[in-house]
C-alpha cells in the first residue's frame, strides 16, 4: 500500500472517531409506543445517558428573580423558575439538550396547571424532552414559592 493512500485511510479513520465521539456524548430519548405519546405532556418516558458520562445535579431552581422576588402568580414562577435553570446550566457550559431528567415540584398541584408546565418546559427543549417526574407537593423552601425544577445533566 502507497504512503499516502495509507495517510488518507488513517485520516478518514481519525474523521470517523471524531465524528463518532462527537455523536456518542448525544442522549437517546425512548418513547416506547406501548406506553403512549408522553411529548404533549412535556416529556419523555426514558433517556439514556451516554457510556462514560459526567453527570451534574442542578439544585431546585424556584422563581425568584435576581433580586430575590418571588410574583405571587404559579406562570410568572414557572417562567422565572425555567429561566433560573437556564442560568445555571449556562453556568457549568451545558445546553438543555444535554438534561436528561427534570424532577417538578408543584404546590397543590391540579390538571389545570399542566398546561402552564408544558408550555414551558417545550418552549426551553424543544422535541429534545427529558424524562421527568411531577411531584405534588403542600408547600416548598419558602412559603411563597410554588414551584421548583431541579435537573440532571450530561456534560460534554
Amino acid at each position: 500500500m502507497s504512503r499516502a493512500i495509507k495517510h488518507l485511510l488513517i485520516g478518514g479513520l481519525i474523521i470517523m472517531a471524531i465524528s463518532t465521539a462527537t455523536t456518542a456524548q448525544e442522549l437517546t430519548i425512548i418513547n416506547p409506543p406501548a406506553l403512549g405519546d408522553p411529548t404533549p405532556n412535556g416529556y419523555s418516558t426514558a433517556v439514556i445517558l451516554p457510556a462514560n458520562a459526567r453527570v451534574a445535579y442542578i439544585s431546585g431552581q424556584g422563581g425568584q428573580d435576581s433580586t430575590g422576588g418571588l410574583s405571587p402568580d404559579f406562570a410568572a414562577q414557572v417562567e422565572q423558575a425555567y429561566a433560573n435553570l437556564g442560568a445555571a446550566l449556562e453556568g457549568i457550559g451545558a445546553r438543555p439538550d444535554q438534561v436528561a431528567k427534570l424532577t417538578v415540584f408543584v404546590v397543590d398541584h391540579d390538571m389545570s396547571k399542566l398546561g402552564v408546565l408544558t408550555q414551558n418546559v417545550t418552549a426551553m427543549f424543544g422535541d429534545r424532552l427529558p424524562a421527568q417526574t411531577l411531584v405534588p407537593v403542600p408547600k416548598l423552601a419558602i412559603a411563597a414559592m410554588l414551584f421548583e425544577v431541579e435537573a440532571i445533566v450530561v456534560l460534554e
